[in-house]
């Protein structure tokens, strides 16, 4: 019985996962199906949580759309995730950004990490 759901599972599984960190702006490709046509729409946004492991992997993306915070959970295993993009690096210091949920306008943004070559975080 064990077996056969860890088979299930490991075929469910993506062979390549993006590596995603806490604060990273990502462009999220979902594909939509409308009656017998399907597209891709894009998410854009801040990444402020991740949680979960193996099959049940989930992340959670914010942004501002005309003045309301939008926020979906995206599960990173999806067949319904046609691509993610990581758009710009966050620098951060903690593990949840739900603080970002009280900040308006400037103050929510997170700062870049720039990245110098060197082997340090």
């Amino acid at each position: 019985m064990n077996n056969k759901i860890q088979a299930f599972v490991a075929d469910q599984l993506k062979a390549e996962v993006p590596a995603l960190n806490i604060g990273d702006d990502v462009r999220i490709g979902t594909k939509i199906r409308e009656g017998n046509h399907e597209r891709i729409q894009n998410f854009e946004g801040t990444i402020i949580g991740k949680r979960g492991s193996g099959i049940s992997e989930t992340f959670t993306v914010r942004r501002v759309s005309y003045g309301v915070g939008v926020e979906k959970v995206f599960p990173v295993h999806s067949p319904n995730i046609a691509s993610v993009t990581v758009t710009r690096r966050g620098k951060v210091r903690r593990a949840k950004l739900y603080y970002l949920r009280d900040k308006v306008g400037k103050s929510s943004k997170v700062k870049e990490r720039i990245y110098d070559g060197s082997s340090a975080k």
